[in-house]
């Protein structure tokens, strides 16, 4: 890349094949998440992940806490990321995908700790399903054509202003 390819700050800008990876990028989150749902259903289905979901009771406890503590962690990230998501839909979606990413890892500390495998499918359900939900989510975004990059970013809100059909408030 030439020196005139760049701008003022020195950064390359964004290349051509920028929207492409992030499509890829989303349908690989898609697949992901598709994949999680057929696991949980086969978990549910047939007793080849019974070591795993319903582990010896120090297993279980070991299990269960460090989901219930990577659930904090998501949460923390998820409430660091809503704040400066204020005006960008592409980021406030990635922010609610951790949440329900937290909603899952909860699920499943309480079957880790109940014993029980249901909640552990239930929380490997909800965090394929909320994974789909979010990229496709994210793709439709992208394609939008309003907003910087075609980001599919929202225009910043402002208040209404008046039309010239209505009286301001001073005008009687």
């Amino acid at each position: 890349m030439s020196q005139g390819d760049r701008p003022a700050g020195g950064m390359p800008g964004p290349g051509p094949d920028e929207g492409r990876r992030s499509t890829r990028r989303q349908l690989g989150w898609v697949v992901a998440g598709g994949a999680a749902v057929v696991l949980g259903m086969v978990a549910a289905g047939s007793g080849m992940l019974a070591k795993l979901l319903e582990p010896p009771f120090p297993a279980g406890l070991l299990l269960g806490a460090a989901a219930a503590i990577l659930g904090v962690l998501v949460v923390l990230k998820a409430i660091a990321r809503i704040g400066p998501a204020r005006g960008d839909a592409r980021e406030l979606i990635r922010a609610v995908r951790l949440i329900f990413v937290a909603v899952g890892l909860f699920a499943a500390a309480a079957g880790w700790f109940l014993g029980s495998a249901l909640p552990i499918v239930i929380g490997l359900v909800i965090v394929g399903i909320d994974v789909i939900e979010t990229s496709f989510l994210l793709l439709v975004t992208a394609a939008r054509p309003d907003g910087p990059e075609g980001a599919g970013a929202p225009k910043p809100m402002s208040p209404a202003a008046p039309s010239a059909s209505e009286p301001s408030p001073g005008e009687g």
